[in-house]
Protein backbone atom coordinates (compact mmCIF):
# COMPACT_ATOMS: atom_id res chain seq x y z
CA UNK A 1 0.00 0.00 0.00
CA UNK A 2 1.01 3.53 -0.68
CA UNK A 3 1.22 6.08 1.75
CA UNK A 4 -0.19 9.18 0.87
CA UNK A 5 2.53 11.98 0.39
CA UNK A 6 5.30 9.57 -0.05
CA UNK A 7 8.15 9.87 -2.90
CA UNK A 8 7.71 7.12 -4.87
CA UNK A 9 10.14 8.87 -7.05
CA UNK A 10 7.79 9.25 -9.85
CA UNK A 11 7.55 12.59 -9.12
CA UNK A 12 10.71 13.92 -9.02
CA UNK A 13 11.26 11.95 -12.59
CA UNK A 14 8.05 13.95 -14.07
CA UNK A 15 9.54 16.93 -12.67
CA UNK A 16 13.01 16.73 -14.68
CA UNK A 17 11.17 15.56 -17.81
CA UNK A 18 9.19 18.94 -17.69
CA UNK A 19 12.28 21.07 -16.82
CA UNK A 20 14.10 19.39 -19.81
CA UNK A 21 11.19 19.99 -22.01
CA UNK A 22 10.78 23.82 -20.56
CA UNK A 23 14.90 24.35 -21.72
CA UNK A 24 13.87 22.80 -24.97
CA UNK A 25 11.63 25.51 -25.01
CA UNK A 26 13.09 28.47 -24.40
CA UNK A 27 15.09 30.26 -26.44
CA UNK A 28 18.60 29.70 -26.95
CA UNK A 29 21.27 32.31 -25.83
CA UNK A 30 23.53 34.14 -28.11
CA UNK A 31 26.55 31.56 -27.44
CA UNK A 32 24.57 28.61 -27.88
CA UNK A 33 23.34 29.63 -31.91
CA UNK A 34 25.48 27.90 -34.34
CA UNK A 35 26.95 29.36 -37.42
CA UNK A 36 23.54 29.15 -39.39
CA UNK A 37 21.40 31.08 -36.61
CA UNK A 38 24.30 34.06 -36.19
CA UNK A 39 25.05 34.39 -40.03
CA UNK A 40 21.22 34.57 -40.82
CA UNK A 41 21.06 37.63 -38.11
CA UNK A 42 23.68 39.26 -39.68
CA UNK A 43 22.88 38.65 -43.61
CA UNK A 44 18.69 39.88 -43.04
CA UNK A 45 20.18 43.41 -43.98
CA UNK A 46 23.74 44.13 -44.51
CA UNK A 47 25.04 46.93 -46.58
CA UNK A 48 25.88 46.60 -50.21
CA UNK A 49 27.62 48.49 -52.60
CA UNK A 50 28.81 52.55 -51.81
CA UNK A 51 26.53 54.61 -54.00
CA UNK A 52 28.85 57.65 -53.20
CA UNK A 53 29.01 59.55 -56.81
CA UNK A 54 31.43 60.29 -58.47
CA UNK A 55 30.71 63.33 -59.26
CA UNK A 56 27.73 65.65 -57.79
CA UNK A 57 25.55 67.59 -59.50
CA UNK A 58 26.98 71.09 -60.64
CA UNK A 59 30.66 69.72 -60.32
CA UNK A 60 29.87 70.08 -56.64
CA UNK A 61 32.66 68.08 -54.27
CA UNK A 62 30.19 67.39 -51.52
CA UNK A 63 26.54 67.18 -51.10
CA UNK A 64 24.17 68.45 -47.55
CA UNK A 65 21.29 66.92 -46.73
CA UNK A 66 19.26 68.86 -43.74
CA UNK A 67 16.70 66.60 -42.08
CA UNK A 68 13.82 67.92 -39.54
CA UNK A 69 11.93 65.29 -37.42
CA UNK A 70 8.39 67.14 -36.36
CA UNK A 71 7.67 64.42 -33.71
CA UNK A 72 6.09 67.11 -31.98
CA UNK A 73 3.71 65.49 -29.53
CA UNK A 74 3.68 61.85 -30.70
CA UNK A 75 7.24 60.77 -28.23
CA UNK A 76 4.96 61.24 -25.44
CA UNK A 77 1.54 59.73 -27.38
CA UNK A 78 3.63 56.57 -27.51
CA UNK A 79 4.61 56.07 -24.63
CA UNK A 80 1.01 56.98 -22.97
CA UNK A 81 1.75 59.84 -21.65
CA UNK A 82 -1.49 62.20 -22.27
CA UNK A 83 -0.86 65.53 -19.48
CA UNK A 84 -0.45 68.74 -20.72
CA UNK A 85 3.07 69.12 -19.62
CA UNK A 86 4.55 66.54 -22.00
CA UNK A 87 2.32 67.60 -24.69
CA UNK A 88 3.60 71.27 -24.44
CA UNK A 89 7.08 70.36 -24.87
CA UNK A 90 5.84 68.49 -27.91
CA UNK A 91 3.58 71.63 -29.63
CA UNK A 92 6.62 74.01 -28.78
CA UNK A 93 7.99 72.24 -31.85
CA UNK A 94 5.25 72.84 -33.64
CA UNK A 95 4.42 76.47 -32.28
CA UNK A 96 7.60 78.15 -31.83
CA UNK A 97 11.00 75.36 -33.48
CA UNK A 98 8.80 75.24 -36.73
CA UNK A 99 8.41 78.84 -38.25
CA UNK A 100 12.11 79.69 -36.69
CA UNK A 101 13.56 76.89 -38.47
CA UNK A 102 11.71 77.55 -41.86
CA UNK A 103 13.45 80.85 -41.51
CA UNK A 104 16.47 79.76 -41.28
CA UNK A 105 16.24 77.66 -44.59
CA UNK A 106 14.68 80.45 -46.34
CA UNK A 107 17.34 82.67 -45.34
CA UNK A 108 20.06 80.50 -45.97
CA UNK A 109 17.84 79.12 -49.33
CA UNK A 110 18.19 75.87 -48.00
CA UNK A 111 15.97 72.98 -48.87
CA UNK A 112 15.01 70.03 -46.22
CA UNK A 113 13.55 66.70 -45.57
CA UNK A 114 10.40 66.77 -43.10
CA UNK A 115 10.38 63.22 -41.24
CA UNK A 116 6.68 63.75 -40.12
CA UNK A 117 4.77 61.29 -37.70
CA UNK A 118 1.29 60.58 -39.87
CA UNK A 119 -0.65 62.07 -36.48
CA UNK A 120 1.47 64.93 -36.76
CA UNK A 121 0.34 66.06 -40.03
CA UNK A 122 -3.20 65.13 -38.77
CA UNK A 123 -2.90 67.35 -35.80
CA UNK A 124 -1.73 70.28 -38.12
CA UNK A 125 -2.21 69.48 -42.08
CA UNK A 126 -1.28 73.00 -42.66
CA UNK A 127 2.31 72.55 -41.27
CA UNK A 128 2.71 69.57 -43.43
CA UNK A 129 1.73 71.38 -46.61
CA UNK A 130 3.69 74.36 -45.60
CA UNK A 131 6.91 72.30 -45.92
CA UNK A 132 5.61 71.46 -49.47
CA UNK A 133 4.52 74.71 -50.47
CA UNK A 134 8.33 76.28 -49.63
CA UNK A 135 10.14 73.48 -51.40
CA UNK A 136 10.86 71.04 -49.02
CA UNK A 137 10.37 67.16 -48.45
CA UNK A 138 7.86 65.50 -46.46
CA UNK A 139 8.47 61.67 -45.69
CA UNK A 140 7.09 58.90 -43.58
CA UNK A 141 8.19 58.67 -39.77
CA UNK A 142 5.45 56.41 -38.25
CA UNK A 143 1.89 56.70 -37.15
CA UNK A 144 2.31 57.98 -33.97
CA UNK A 145 6.50 57.62 -33.51
CA UNK A 146 5.34 53.69 -32.64
CA UNK A 147 8.30 51.61 -31.75
CA UNK A 148 8.27 48.74 -34.60
CA UNK A 149 10.27 46.26 -33.25
CA UNK A 150 7.33 45.89 -30.84
CA UNK A 151 4.80 45.45 -33.58
CA UNK A 152 4.03 42.38 -35.30
CA UNK A 153 4.11 42.12 -38.90
CA UNK A 154 0.62 42.85 -39.93
CA UNK A 155 0.30 46.14 -37.28
CA UNK A 156 3.74 47.41 -38.67
CA UNK A 157 2.74 47.08 -42.05
CA UNK A 158 -0.74 48.29 -42.22
CA UNK A 159 0.50 51.31 -39.94
CA UNK A 160 3.14 52.35 -42.70
CA UNK A 161 0.77 51.74 -45.63
CA UNK A 162 -1.82 54.72 -43.21
CA UNK A 163 1.50 56.47 -42.99
CA UNK A 164 2.17 56.48 -46.53
CA UNK A 165 -1.77 57.23 -47.50
CA UNK A 166 -2.15 59.85 -44.61
CA UNK A 167 0.78 61.87 -45.94
CA UNK A 168 -0.08 61.50 -49.44
CA UNK A 169 -3.61 63.22 -48.87
CA UNK A 170 -2.84 65.84 -46.99
CA UNK A 171 0.70 67.39 -48.82
CA UNK A 172 -0.67 66.29 -52.58
CA UNK A 173 2.68 64.20 -52.96
CA UNK A 174 3.49 60.16 -52.12
CA UNK A 175 6.64 60.18 -50.18
CA UNK A 176 9.95 59.03 -51.50
CA UNK A 177 10.98 57.89 -48.63
CA UNK A 178 11.10 56.33 -44.72
CA UNK A 179 12.59 57.05 -41.71
CA UNK A 180 11.84 54.84 -38.53
CA UNK A 181 10.88 56.03 -35.89
CA UNK A 182 14.21 56.36 -33.52
CA UNK A 183 15.64 54.26 -36.32
CA UNK A 184 14.29 51.16 -35.19
CA UNK A 185 14.54 48.67 -37.90
CA UNK A 186 12.81 44.88 -37.24
CA UNK A 187 12.94 41.99 -39.28
CA UNK A 188 9.96 43.37 -41.44
CA UNK A 189 10.77 46.66 -41.77
CA UNK A 190 12.74 45.80 -45.12
CA UNK A 191 10.00 44.30 -46.88
CA UNK A 192 7.16 46.54 -45.92
CA UNK A 193 9.86 49.65 -47.56
CA UNK A 194 9.93 47.95 -50.68
CA UNK A 195 6.68 46.78 -50.89
CA UNK A 196 5.63 50.64 -50.07
CA UNK A 197 7.54 51.21 -53.58
CA UNK A 198 10.06 53.93 -51.36
CA UNK A 199 13.18 55.20 -53.13
CA UNK A 200 14.99 55.42 -50.03
CA UNK A 201 15.59 54.78 -46.02
CA UNK A 202 17.30 56.89 -43.70
CA UNK A 203 17.06 54.70 -40.70
CA UNK A 204 20.46 52.45 -41.28
CA UNK A 205 24.42 53.32 -40.22
CA UNK A 206 26.45 51.29 -42.24
CA UNK A 207 28.40 53.98 -43.65
CA UNK A 208 29.10 58.01 -44.04
CA UNK A 209 27.82 58.14 -47.39
CA UNK A 210 24.61 56.35 -49.22
CA UNK A 211 24.91 52.76 -50.09
CA UNK A 212 22.41 50.07 -51.62
CA UNK A 213 21.04 47.49 -49.07
CA UNK A 214 21.31 44.12 -49.37
CA UNK A 215 19.36 41.38 -47.52
CA UNK A 216 20.99 37.62 -47.38
CA UNK A 217 23.51 38.88 -50.48
CA UNK A 218 20.91 40.34 -52.17
CA UNK A 219 21.04 43.79 -53.72
CA UNK A 220 17.50 45.42 -52.92
CA UNK A 221 17.56 48.23 -55.13
CA UNK A 222 16.38 50.56 -52.26
CA UNK A 223 19.30 53.15 -51.24
CA UNK A 224 20.46 54.01 -47.94
CA UNK A 225 20.98 57.60 -46.53
CA UNK A 226 22.37 56.65 -43.39
CA UNK A 227 21.79 59.07 -40.37
CA UNK A 228 24.07 58.47 -37.52
CA UNK A 229 23.24 59.50 -33.65
CA UNK A 230 26.69 61.94 -33.53
CA UNK A 231 24.23 63.97 -35.97
CA UNK A 232 21.64 64.06 -33.89
CA UNK A 233 20.59 67.30 -31.74
CA UNK A 234 18.33 65.06 -29.39
CA UNK A 235 21.07 62.90 -28.00
CA UNK A 236 23.08 66.24 -26.69
CA UNK A 237 20.77 68.24 -25.45
CA UNK A 238 17.13 65.97 -24.71
CA UNK A 239 15.63 66.48 -20.99
CA UNK A 240 13.74 64.29 -19.10
CA UNK A 241 13.15 65.19 -15.70
CA UNK A 242 12.31 61.74 -14.11
CA UNK A 243 15.72 60.23 -15.60
CA UNK A 244 19.61 60.82 -15.61
CA UNK A 245 18.81 62.32 -19.29
CA UNK A 246 19.70 65.96 -19.33
CA UNK A 247 21.28 68.44 -21.80
CA UNK A 248 24.86 68.48 -20.53
CA UNK A 249 26.32 69.44 -23.51
CA UNK A 250 26.65 73.36 -24.70
CA UNK A 251 24.70 73.94 -28.14
CA UNK A 252 28.00 75.51 -29.04
CA UNK A 253 29.77 72.55 -28.68
CA UNK A 254 27.35 70.65 -30.36
CA UNK A 255 27.93 73.03 -33.24
CA UNK A 256 31.92 72.21 -33.17
CA UNK A 257 31.20 68.47 -33.25
CA UNK A 258 28.81 69.28 -36.57
CA UNK A 259 30.95 71.51 -38.28
CA UNK A 260 33.82 68.80 -38.12
CA UNK A 261 31.51 66.00 -39.29
CA UNK A 262 30.65 68.39 -42.04
CA UNK A 263 34.33 69.34 -42.94
CA UNK A 264 35.20 65.49 -42.85
CA UNK A 265 32.60 65.16 -45.39
CA UNK A 266 33.65 67.98 -47.44
CA UNK A 267 37.20 66.40 -47.64
CA UNK A 268 36.08 63.45 -48.54
CA UNK A 269 33.92 63.87 -51.52
CA UNK A 270 31.04 62.80 -49.48
CA UNK A 271 27.63 63.47 -47.99
CA UNK A 272 26.94 65.60 -44.64
CA UNK A 273 23.88 64.19 -43.47
CA UNK A 274 22.11 65.46 -40.46
CA UNK A 275 18.75 65.08 -38.58
CA UNK A 276 17.33 67.27 -36.28
CA UNK A 277 14.16 68.45 -34.28
CA UNK A 278 12.10 71.25 -33.72
CA UNK A 279 10.79 70.76 -29.94
CA UNK A 280 14.71 70.26 -29.84
CA UNK A 281 17.05 72.11 -31.90
CA UNK A 282 14.23 75.68 -32.34
CA UNK A 283 14.77 76.55 -28.43
CA UNK A 284 16.74 80.07 -29.43
CA UNK A 285 20.07 79.59 -28.03
CA UNK A 286 20.13 76.35 -30.04
CA UNK A 287 18.90 78.13 -33.14
CA UNK A 288 21.73 80.08 -32.61
CA UNK A 289 24.19 77.39 -33.31
CA UNK A 290 21.85 75.90 -36.30
CA UNK A 291 21.83 79.21 -37.59
CA UNK A 292 25.92 79.09 -37.40
CA UNK A 293 26.11 76.00 -38.74
CA UNK A 294 24.33 76.72 -41.93
CA UNK A 295 26.32 79.43 -42.18
CA UNK A 296 29.53 77.10 -42.63
CA UNK A 297 27.94 74.57 -44.90
CA UNK A 298 26.91 77.67 -46.80
CA UNK A 299 30.15 79.17 -46.94
CA UNK A 300 31.03 76.65 -49.59
CA UNK A 301 30.52 77.11 -52.64
CA UNK A 302 30.99 73.90 -54.56
CA UNK A 303 28.43 72.34 -52.44
CA UNK A 304 24.98 70.81 -53.43
CA UNK A 305 22.08 71.16 -51.31
CA UNK A 306 19.53 69.06 -51.51
CA UNK A 307 16.57 66.70 -50.08
CA UNK A 308 17.13 63.46 -48.98
CA UNK A 309 14.80 62.28 -52.11
CA UNK A 310 16.78 64.43 -54.59
CA UNK A 311 20.03 62.90 -53.23
CA UNK A 312 18.71 59.37 -53.70
CA UNK A 313 17.31 59.80 -57.18
CA UNK A 314 21.01 61.39 -58.05
CA UNK A 315 23.06 58.40 -57.01
CA UNK A 316 20.47 55.92 -58.04
CA UNK A 317 20.81 57.65 -61.38
CA UNK A 318 24.20 57.26 -61.42
CA UNK A 319 24.90 53.95 -60.38
CA UNK A 320 22.37 52.92 -62.94
CA UNK A 321 20.61 51.36 -59.64
CA UNK A 322 17.60 49.05 -60.70
CA UNK A 323 14.40 47.73 -58.87
CA UNK A 324 15.44 44.42 -57.53
CA UNK A 325 13.11 43.03 -54.35
CA UNK A 326 15.52 41.04 -51.16
CA UNK A 327 15.32 37.32 -50.60
CA UNK A 328 13.52 37.31 -47.27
Amino acid sequence: MTVPGADTGKAPRAEASRAEASRAEAPQAPWQWGEEEWRRHVERVRAGRSLKPARWPGGAKAAVAFSFDPDHETIPLRDGEVMPGKLSQGEYGARVGVPRILRLLERHRLPATFFMPAVCALLRPQEARGYVERGHEVAIHGWIHERNMELGRQDERELALRCAETLERITGRRPAGIRTPSWDFSEHTLAITLELGLSYDSSLMADDDPYEILSYGEPTGLVEIPPEWIRDDAVYLNMDRYSAVRPYTMPRHVLELWRDEFDGAYAEGGLFEITLHPHVIGHRSRAVALEQLMEHVCGRDDVWYATHAQIADHVRQEAGLGDGRPVM
